[in-house]
């Protein structure tokens, strides 16, 4: 299908809402290890991907586990989705047990040729509203990648870090994880359709676990700055069970880099901007 078919999906909005409970909260905490906030405390960078999860029922799923393609994000059929990345500009933290309101709107659609094969690029911008007040601003690229082999190895040269971490990610977690993002794609929990149908040798580490992680890695060995832009983009995947390490270091202006990397190289790169806390 060309660029002019796609475009015809640019422009398609939805609304959810949700009231952020403290139920939930406790569960993402758990998964992570954290203490959890109480209500009307600021949720954490990034735990929003846990809530505004619409349901559907299990007639409505595709072979993947993700909602069958067609009602919201276009009908690409015969393609392994993938969330390749991101643009979160924080305007406020949103507040925990308080209702909030997100605006998705698919705002670009083009498809480019990759190293595996055709990709198709298709961008969908949130706004999440709380009490009224802009909260954030996100802009998500999702990938519909042509049956190929993965890419699981990179090249691209690391950077002298100021800070590392190490991570190493169980089934368990993923599962975990799976649940409190309501996340259905069976590449995180299905090993034999992992590995049988999308041909990863393991379970694959989500996409926004390991942002989660890199900016939670950089909040702890930065208590005197907040976030006020995050930048990420998946290069390669990560499997459970497979160690890897988080890490960043200071680049020019209010900027920082951030890389996920194991000895096969990076798996994911992001950029912070920040501000220092009154």
């Amino acid at each position: 299908m060309s660029n002019e078919s796609w475009n015809r999906w640019v422009g398609e909005s939805e609304v959810a809402h949700d009231s952020l409970p403290v139920s939930l909260v406790q569960r993402i905490a758990a998964t992570f290890g954290e203490r959890s906030p109480a209500a009307g405390d600021p949720l954490p960078p990034l735990w929003h991907w846990a809530f505004f999860q619409e349901p559907v029922s299990a007639a409505q799923l595709g072979e993947d586990g993700h909602p069958a393609r067609g009602r919201f994000l276009p009908p690409v059929d015969g393609r392994n989705r993938m969330w390749a990345g991101g643009r979160l500009d924080f305007k406020q933290p949103l507040r925990v047990d308080v209702d909030a309101k997100r605006h998705s709107t698919i705002t670009a659609i083009e498809e480019k040729q990759g190293e595996t094969g055709a990709l198709l690029f298709v961008t969908v911008r949130h706004e999440y509203v709380q009490g009224a007040q802009l909260c954030l601003l996100e802009e998500q690229d999702i990938v519909y990648r042509e049956l190929s082999p993965p890419k699981l190895e990179s090249s691209i040269p690391l950077p002298v870090l100021e800070w590392c971490e190490a991570h190493c990610p169980s089934s368990v977690m993923l599962f975990r994880y799976s649940a409190v993002t309501f996340n259905g794609h069976r590449i995180h929990y299905d090993h034999p359709y992992v590995t049988e149908q999308e041909g990863y040798p393991g379970l694959v580490v989500h996409g926004p676990l390991i942002a989660t992680l890199l900016l939670r890695s950089f909040l702890q060995h930065n208590p005197g700055l907040t976030p006020s832009r995050f930048t990420f983009r998946g290069l390669r995947p990560l499997m459970a069970g497979d160690e890897f390490h988080v890490g960043g270091h200071r680049r020019d202006g209010n900027e920082y880099a951030l890389w996920a990397f194991n000895s096969r190289g990076p798996a994911q790169q992001a950029e912070i901007e920040y501000k220092e806390n009154a």
